[in-house]
């Protein structure tokens, strides 16, 4: 028996590899004498070959069978089923011995659960491969006849599985509910799924909260060894409970859109369930012995913290129509009887839900924090009932001040540590206070009629000197959206004045205006300067406490001005017009063609900017000391601070970087508790010291990243609000360019700075800039030298110590000094270590390629906003040429939405607002201005944009290098016509593009064909007369020569003007690119002329392509033989030839492809009986032939 056993199982294994690919008819058939099926379906009765069975299933349902197979397995599955648990269950009934008495139904679980998995599977892929069969079939659909009998008792077999106690099995049935969820026919009607949502809800949100894998591993779970059979450990177990999140996410929001009182009402008792039977710490286990409080792992804290995304996906889910008071009287073809019914019961439910989260007061910090949780997920509902919102907000203002609550016998433990508060503490206050923020920006307008008690309540908050410096922010970040409701702005902006007006006075104090006077009083008010002086003062308490707390005040001020200031900036751009105010409402959507003229795209006034951001009237206020602090933090980095402060062994710390930039250079996970955690770097810089001891020296880093990351901030809201541009700020704005545009302040920016200012400034400033004012304002910036460091990053990396750096900082060559400071990144990394600086400086390098190739997408639309803008414009272009209106309305295939209103669409799915064509209509003008100005109106500021991305292009970074290729792309559409550009495209671009394709860097692995298609782009352009379209894509046009021309010169493209729609050619066909590839290694001009001559002769994208593949596939196995001959060696190493793109056709297949002829079972029995019938008659005449022979 098991050698029959072994052998059927062995047939199996191959029947199962048969099933992928064989003609699904030879498996399905039941007239030609066979029936795989029934055998599958029949072995799932014995245990040891059940599991095999169900694969063999599973490959043929992932087919596409027709209906009649399909529903052979529907309606026969459940009962063979049926009969391989029975077989089992006697088997073990049979042999009682095999199992404890005690655990035998465990041990059953236990022993069956590869089977149980593998089934959950194979059911669920029999209906989601093939749900067009369920929406084609009357009978399924509407819950009638012998098929829809068959089809429940399926269904019914789907959601008995989903009880099974291992979340393996339940996990598997997740991406089938979402189909069918998803599908319009099946979620629509009442038979199909409805009968097993509520089973379904239950099971998943059974699932979805954690176990303890303590438990597990200790035996004290009561499924333990099932557990730990379905994952291998806990790392496991979280990978797959995260993903089970994730993927139940849409599934809750599904469920509660198409059964809103099913939903409702099972979330309204699961939560109250929990408020009553865990709401005080039931059953306290796993209790801190410390603090005899609940710890994270608390049984109490699990449940509500598993239950909490749940909570919050079926409010997200529930439709607006089943929440709203006086909502529409009848839904979806519902009775006006039966939709109220229905709205009444959902709200009915909500409200008890709502008051008891609200009245829930656990006097555990974890459980707080689970009430915390709940209470920002209510800001869904309360839009539509406010009636608790007041206790809400209250209860988390309550919590914004929270003191610890020691409990237990261990006071004295805490007793040297009064007023210091615990991290668990800590995290309360701050979820508390960005669940206010949360809730105020959902819901500022209910807000808005108790502005008046708010803002008392925060100002006895902000009294408090227990309060924390970010629970300051959240409030002041709280009260300045709920003020964004208030209609009249001169009321809205005085608010906000008033709410800020600490932040000024603290700006405008003697202290800020000593600081920022020069670099020497800012030194001093960090204590550098003192630090000269007496060592011992950067480790006295008094005067780190007080050099620490007049910076907090310093920056916090900034920091405050920044978050209210982003408040109230992202609250103007939700208002109708965008951010950008109208002055000619009339015009509001009167445009077309390209003549377009919106006279509000130029400089606005600070009054009306104020009419719609209430922030912008405080800019003149506090721009003075803003300027004069940017100042100092550009003007400390100049060689000759440097080598004053960098001789001093305590003072060259103010240059070096943090803990933080080398924690995460070291691409963490987090895992390890982080910066402070075991195995961090915090002591790495300043040896032995960190920021959380009383020590000046590590803390003086961290501060100036603070602070210079909130000026460039600020920098960016100031260009974004259209502040930098007004009238009003014209007699500052040389100043402003002296401060931000100085060749000796931006030289002297490490890559750390620049990639900041690129990040938080220069990408806001080239896309808010009015396109009327790029000649006055944006050229300014973009004229100073301020590119230097962007030439500079392919330099090899070095580290220098602090004395060399500042030795070269002390001699009167700048030009040295800037070169190794540009070597290192502008990196100080103190008393690190050689291999983490070398990581640290290779990030900042990396980090500032990226940042400039993301800038340079950005304002040249090829992502971001300006970049939405094109893609709405190409939809509605599809739609009209189509004639299909129902494009205009649709999401993305591979975004879910549920519900449509029948709103028009953004590309990206979001919703239109009311005035988005006049406001894209001022972006689109920005597009095409914009990229006319960086590339053709002024010579320096393109030649330094593009000599930088012809550097950045050969950065060792695929992601760097992949977007350069775009880029490229987006220039050769806009200049390619223009003869002053031909060296730099021709000749360096096209070198550069040529070199990294013929040598194969390992790094560039990957990307390679985008780099042929820039190749390709700049031949078709510059040498054949040919244009392709946008980003180098499809076949390319060919362009006629001029018949009266003695140079035969090429026809000009009539897109020339157009970028986006293909660009232009060089007219005079350029020698350059010629002249390179003839100059490659085995490469002569007639090979140029014949790869011109084919790629003459066909356009396509694919042929062109294929060309100039194999013709530098040549040079490169020349060169490859060149560099073996001179023993080269390539730091990065050169691709194999398995992994290059240049050898793709050369290679041999592993695989080898199948027989052009088709030979089939009929024909191989054909050819047997042929070879029979052969042998015998070979055999006849043999015999006659010896008898013949033997006579």
């Amino acid at each position: 028996q098991d050698v029959a056993s072994s052998l059927i199982a062995q047939s199996l294994i191959t029947m199962e590899k048969f099933c992928h690919y064989m003609p699904i008819e030879w498996v399905t058939t039941t007239d030609k004498g066979y029936d795989f099926l029934s055998v599958f379906l029949h072995l799932m009765r014995e245990p040891s070959l059940s599991v095999l069975s169900i694969c063999c299933l599973e490959a043929v349902a992932i087919r596409k069978l027709e209906f009649g197979p399909w529903f052979r397995l529907i309606s026969t599955l459940p009962q063979a089923i049926t009969e391989a648990n029975t077989a089992v269950t006697t088997s073990a009934a049979a042999n009682p011995s095999n199992v404890a008495a005690s655990s035998s139904s465990q041990a059953l679980l236990l022993a069956q659960l590869p089977f149980h998995k593998e089934l959950s599977k194979m059911l669920s892929l029999v209906l989601s491969a093939h749900i067009a069969h369920l929406t084609t079939d009357k009978d399924i659909l509407q819950g009638q006849g012998e098929k829809f009998r068959s089809f429940s008792s399926f269904m019914r077999l789907m959601t008995d599985m989903l009880s099974h106690p291992s979340g393996r099995v339940c996990g598997e049935q997740t991406n089938l509910w979402l189909a069918l969820l998803r599908d319009p026919q099946i979620a629509s009607t009442s038979t199909t799924i409805t009968p097993y949502l509520r089973e379904v809800l239950a099971a998943f949100m059974t699932h979805v909260i954690r176990v303890r894998w303590s438990d597990v591993e200790d035996n004290l779970h009561p499924f333990s060894n099932l557990l730990e059979s379905s994952w291998d450990d806990k790392d496991a177990y979280e990978l797959w409970l995260i993903e089970l999140r994730s993927k139940t996410s849409f599934l809750f929001k599904s469920i509660a859109y198409h059964e809103p009182v099913l939903a409702a009402s099972t979330i309204n008792t699961k939560i109250q369930e929990l408020i009553a039977t865990r709401g005080s710490g039931e059953p306290r286990d796993h209790i801190d012995p410390n603090t005899n409080r609940l710890t994270e792992v608390s049984e109490a804290h699990l449940q509500f913290e598993g239950i909490q995304p749940v909570f919050d996906n079926i409010l997200q889910g529930l439709p607006d129509w089943a929440l709203m008071e006086n909502g529409p009287s009848t839904v979806f073809g519902r009775s006006v009887e039966k939709t109220t019914e229905i709205r009444n019961t959902v709200r009915a439910h909500l409200s008890q839900l709502a008051t008891a989260v609200v009245s829930w007061s656990p006097a555990d910090v974890w459980l707080r924090l689970r009430r915390v949780a709940l209470l920002q997920t209510l800001r869904h509902y309360w839009k539509h009932d406010p009636s608790t919102l007041a206790a809400g907000i209250d209860a988390l203002l309550v919590y914004l001040g929270a003191n610890d609550e020691w409990h237990g016998s261990n006071e004295h433990i805490y007793a040297q540590h009064q007023g210091k508060l615990s991290e668990e503490v800590i995290g309360l206050r701050n979820k508390s206070g960005c669940a206010l923020i949360s809730v105020s920006k959902q819901i500022p307008t209910f807000l808005l009629p108790w502005l008046s008690q708010l803002s008392d309540r925060a100002r006895t908050l902000l009294s408090s000197d227990n309060i924390l410096n970010s629970n300051r922010m959240h409030l002041y970040e709280f009260l300045s959206c709920v003020a964004t409701a208030i209609s009249d702005s001169k009321l809205r902006a005085k608010f906000i004045a008033d709410v800020l007006s600490d932040a000024l006075n603290v700006l405008d104090s003697p202290m800020a205006r000593e600081a920022t006077s020069s670099v020497e009083g800012f030194m001093n008010f960090l204590g550098v300067t003192e630090a000269g002086n007496d060592r011992n003062s950067v480790t006295n308490c008094e005067h780190v406490n007080r050099t620490t707390q007049n910076f907090a005040r310093f920056f916090s001020a900034f920091n405050q001005l920044l978050s209210v200031g982003r408040r109230c900036y992202e609250a103007a751009r939700m208002r109708p017009n965008g951010g950008i105010p109208l002055l000619h409402d009339q015009q509001l959507l009167q445009f077309t063609g390209h003549i377009q003229h919106f006279p509000d795209e130029g400089p606005v006034a600070i009054d009306i900017l104020a009419n719609d951001d209430p922030f912008v009237s405080l800019w003149p206020k506090f721009f003075p000391v803003f300027l004069r602090t940017l100042d100092v933090l550009f003007r400390m980095w100049h060689p000759q601070y440097q080598a004053k402060y960098l001789s001093n062994d305590l003072q060259r710390f103010i240059y070096s970087i943090s803990d933080d930039e080398v924690y995460l250079s070291r691409k963490q996970d987090n895992t390890d508790g982080g910066v402070f955690g075991e195995g961090g770097t915090a002591g790495s810089v300043v040896s032995g010291w960190s920021r959380k001891d009383k020590n000046l020296l590590p803390r003086w880093s961290g501060w100036l990243n603070e602070l210079r990351n909130a000026c460039f901030q600020l920098l960016g809201l100031l260009a974004a609000q259209r502040v930098l541009f007004a009238p009003d700020m014209s007699s500052s704005f040389p100043e402003i360019v002296r401060t931000l545009a100085d060749p000796a302040h931006l030289r002297a920016m490490g890559h750390r700075q620049i990639t900041q200012y690129i990040k938080q400034f220069a990408e806001f400033l080239l896309l808010n800039c009015p396109s009327s004012l790029y000649t006055s304002h944006l050229a300014p910036m973009l004229n100073a030298d301020n590119n230097q460091s962007l030439r500079e990053i392919t330099m090899p990396l070095n580290t220098l110590t602090c004395t060399a750096a500042a030795t070269l900082a002390s001699r009167r060559d700048k030009d040295r000094w800037f070169a190794s400071f540009y070597s290192f990144g502008g990196l100080f990394v103190g008393d690190l270590d050689s291999v983490a600086a070398e990581a640290v400086a290779e990030k900042t390098r990396v980090d500032l390629t990226r940042a400039f190739c993301d800038m340079l997408q950005c304002a040249l639309a090829l992502k971001g906003e300006w970049g939405l803008v094109l893609a709405n414009q190409a939809k509605e272009e599809q739609a009209a040429k189509r004639n299909d209106p129902s494009k205009l309305v649709s999401a993305p295939k591979s975004q879910i939405n549920l519900g449509n209103n029948g709103e028009r669409r953004n590309a990206d799915g979001t919703v239109r607002s009311v005035n988005q064509a006049a406001i894209e209509a001022r972006q689109l003008l920005r597009i095409n201005g914009l990229c006319h100005f960086l590339l053709l109106e002024d010579e320096r500021i393109a030649g330094n944009l593009v000599l930088s991305v012809i550097q950045c292009l050969g950065f060792p970074d695929a992601y760097t290098c992949r977007r350069c290729t775009r880029i490229c792309h987006r220039i050769l559409e806009t200049v390619a016509w223009v003869e002053r550009y031909t060296n730099l495209l021709g000749q360096q671009m096209f070198t550069q593009v040529l070199k990294l394709i013929v040598k194969e860097p390992k790094w560039m692995i990957g990307i390679e064909w985008n780099m042929m298609a820039v190749a390709r782009d700049i031949y078709c352009r510059l040498v054949l007369g040919q244009f392709l379209q946008a980003g180098g894509q499809g076949s390319a046009m060919q362009q006629p020569r001029v018949e009266s021309s003695a140079e035969r010169l090429f026809e000009q493209s009539k897109f020339v003007n157009f970028p986006l729609q293909g660009g232009g050619i060089l007219c005079k066909p350029s020698d350059f690119p010629q002249q390179i590839l003839a100059q490659l290694p085995g490469m002569s001009p007639a090979d140029v002329l014949t790869l011109n001559s084919k790629m003459s002769e066909s356009l396509t994208v694919k042929d062109q392509k294929e060309v100039l593949r194999e013709f530098l596939r040549v040079a490169a196995e020349n060169m490859q033989q060149m560099e073996a001959s001179n023993n080269g060696l390539d730091f990065f190493g050169r691709a194999i030839s398995e992994e290059s793109v240049l050898n793709q056709k050369v290679r041999a297949v592993a695989v080898p492809d199948l027989p052009e002829k088709l030979i089939t079972a009929s024909q191989v029995a054909k050819k047997a009986e042929k070879y029979r019938r052969e042998q015998y008659t070979d055999s006849f005449d043999s015999s006659l032939f010896d008898d013949e022979e033997n006579i």
